[in-house]
């Protein structure tokens, strides 16, 4: 029997098929990384790496201390390396910034917003400063980069290079403000010459015995910046050398008149009785008070000196009483000799004028003796002076002053007042006295002197009749004679003088 192969179903031969072309891929331009974005891709996938690493060494180690695996020293160590390495990257390093200012690196930060703050404290304080709004203009630049944290800067460090920058320029600007009590005098940019100048001051003050010296004023010198006009040294000495004016007061004593108190206080006439609008020009008494200028420069000085003097100590006084003397009379009946003390004191002065005296230490070198005074207890009569005058007339209206005037078309002295009184009208004593003349006397006419007790007289004149008689005794405000016009009198008045050791003065000054 034939052998029969069963064959399959027939397959057509396959037809060779053409290679087909692989589509390419899109060409896509490639752009240069930088430095910076080339080591932030390097530090990015170490880390990736050592993020996978790390979680399969650890899982080593942990099936290798369950026992699940077999793991030889070798292999241990080489993983508990590997994650000491890990772990050692992770906690002492850091990624960072290279703070680079104009080509120099200045600093190292985490993160480039300590930068920022830096700069903005810096022009904060630098505004505050300099007085007008501060920019750090640098060209600051950063370099990705990692870093140790322990190399890592802080903000005060970065703050302190822009604040050595801000000094710098501070240096350069800085000017120095004078002010005296709150009130600017000027601006200099030398402090030391400015301070020289200030000492310069004080000391032509300053003597031998001068323990100490300063300015009276609040003197305050302060650093400036923004400044619109600087003074020269010289300038701002003739500013603290200038003259203001203020007010004083000053006491009228015996023999003052207004023209002589205004010499006496460098101002004219004119301005004294400016300064008192309440004051008569023709009348000044003793212990009046005026106001007067006083000349004050802007800068003052007070300086202590410590001195040593002498000065006479004061005798003793005791009184007897004498019943032949009128009460208020006194006289000497031993004269004492006066004693003699060292005195050390503490004397201030300003601007060179003393001010005030402090005795720290008297030491007496010689005692003084006793002077023996009699005091009278009997009461005085009517008559007896009072020492003060009263005005002799009713009117107290002036037609003519004391001293200078011109009469009868010439100029001559004047050595009484002129008051205006009526005809008939009566004429009183100014004080009590002895009438030591009464009687008609050339140009006075009828006159009337009195004889004070105190050795002062009062002339009364041009009277047209006489009450008293000389040797007579009258008392203050006595009627003593009758107004007129006799003599050389342009009409009718009392001619009043006062006259001390035979000497006229200005009666106003006595008057009250």
């Amino acid at each position: 029997m034939d052998q029969v192969t069963a064959r399959g179903p027939a397959v057509p031969p396959r037809r060779p098929q053409q290679a087909q072309p692989s589509p390419q891929p899109e060409q896509i331009p490639l752009t240069p990384l930088s430095r910076g974005q080339r080591l932030a891709l390097y530090c990015k996938a170490f880390g990736e790496w050592s993020r996978i690493h790390i979680r399969r060494w650890t899982h080593l180690f942990h099936s290798a201390a369950a026992g699940n695996l077999a793991v030889g020293p070798i292999s241990f160590l080489l993983v508990a390396g590997a994650l000491g390495t890990a772990l050692t990257l992770t906690t002492l390093y850091s990624t960072s910034y290279a703070v680079i200012i104009d080509g120099q690196e200045v600093g190292v930060v985490a993160d480039q917003s300590v930068v920022s703050h830096a700069i903005a404290a810096v022009e904060n304080r630098g505004s505050q400063l300099l007085g007008y709004t501060y920019h750090v203009d640098d060209n600051i630049d950063y370099n990705f980069t990692l870093t140790l944290k322990s190399d890592l800067s802080g903000e005060r460090e970065i703050r302190d290079y822009f604040y050595g920058q801000l000094n710098e320029l501070s240096d350069q600007l800085r000017c120095y403000e004078l002010s005296v009590d709150g009130r600017v005098i000027g601006t200099v940019k030398d402090e030391e010459a400015l301070q020289s100048m200030l000492d310069s001051i004080k000391g032509q003050f300053v003597t031998d015995t001068t323990t100490s010296a300063s300015f009276v004023e609040q003197v305050s010198i302060n650093p400036v910046y923004a400044v619109d006009e600087l003074m020269t040294i010289s300038e701002m000495d003739q500013a603290l050398k200038a003259n203001t004016t203020g007010e004083t007061t000053y006491t009228v004593v015996k023999g003052d008149t207004y023209n002589g108190i205004a010499y006496r206080n460098d101002m004219s006439l004119s301005d004294l009785m400016a300064l008192n609008p309440d004051a008569s020009i023709n009348r000044l008494m003793v212990g009046d008070v005026l106001n007067v200028k006083e000349i004050i420069p802007t800068l003052s000085v007070q300086t202590t000196e410590q001195v040593t003097y002498t000065e006479p100590i004061a005798c003793p006084v005791e009184t007897v009483e004498d019943s032949s003397m009128y009460k208020g009379d006194s006289k000497i009946l031993t004269k004492g000799t006066e004693g003699e003390a060292r005195v050390e004191a503490d004397v201030i002065y300003i601007n060179g004028y003393e001010r005030e005296r402090n005795v720290t230490n008297t030491t007496t070198l010689r005692e003084p003796t006793t002077t023996v005074k009699a005091v009278g207890t009997k009461e005085k009569p009517k008559t007896a002076s009072k020492g003060t005058f009263i005005w002799p007339t009713s009117s107290r209206r002036i037609n003519s002053y004391f001293g200078g005037r011109k009469i009868f078309g010439r100029s001559n002295y004047h050595s009484g007042l002129d008051i205006h009184a009526t005809y008939g009208e009566r004429i009183k004593a100014a004080d009590g006295g002895t009438v030591t003349f009464a009687g008609y006397k050339g140009s006075y006419g009828n006159l009337v002197i009195i004889t004070h007790d105190n050795g002062m007289q009062t002339y009364y004149a041009h009277n047209s009749s006489l009450l008293v008689s000389a040797g007579q005794k009258v008392y203050q405000g006595q009627a003593i004679a009758k107004a007129g016009s006799t003599g050389r009198s342009t009409g009718v008045h009392c001619h009043f003088e006062v006259r001390v050791r035979g000497t006229a003065v200005n009666p106003l000054n006595y008057l009250r």
